[in-house]
């Protein structure tokens, strides 16, 4: 290697090693103070995951045994929308006591369920992003007007309260 093409590679070393600890993170000193949470004064909330999907009252919680949901009441035709970002899986009212319902799923671990719609906006097969209309509230297969509905992890109904004021992610 000529002399000339040792000093031009031993410069180009030199610059990377100098960016390279200048990109380093430099850790605080133990004296640096701490951020301390001012008493009195909740924490903020973390965003949800989730969005309420109906404006309504909720009229029945999750129990995990009757209720696998939440009802919110509502008026013939209320906006339901989409809790979350996904991909509608089904359109049905093959299941009686649900009426129609749309299923929603968001990726390998969640799903959302929308039941006693009167009217279901989209079909299967349709991405919907949160917030989007996805149907119309009503009372089908059920004796009043509101919207079932349910958050399912892995399969499983859980309550969908702690997802949609952000407790559980």
């Amino acid at each position: 290697m000529q002399p000339s093409t040792l000093v031009i590679r031993t410069g180009l070393v030199l610059i990377a090693a100098a960016a390279l600890v200048a990109c380093q993170t430099t850790p605080l000193p133990s004296n640096a103070p701490s951020v301390q949470p001012v008493p009195g004064v909740p924490a903020p909330k973390p965003p949800s995951a989730f969005i309420r999907p109906a404006n309504g009252p909720t009229i029945a919680r999750f129990d995990g045994n009757q209720s696998k949901g939440l009802d919110i009441a509502g008026n013939q035709g209320d906006p339901v929308v989409a809790s979350r970002d996904g991909r509608v899986v089904i359109v049905s009212d093959a299941l009686r006591q649900y009426g129609t319902m749309i299923i929603v799923k968001h990726d390998e671990t969640y799903l959302t369920a929308y039941a006693n719609l009167d009217r279901a906006l989209v079909k299967e097969n349709d991405v919907v992003r949160q917030g989007q209309k996805i149907a119309e509230m009503g009372k089908s297969g059920t004796d009043r007007v509101k919207l079932h509905f349910e958050v399912r992890k892995k399969g499983v109904a859980v309550n969908p309260e702690p997802y949609l004021d952000g407790r559980a992610r």
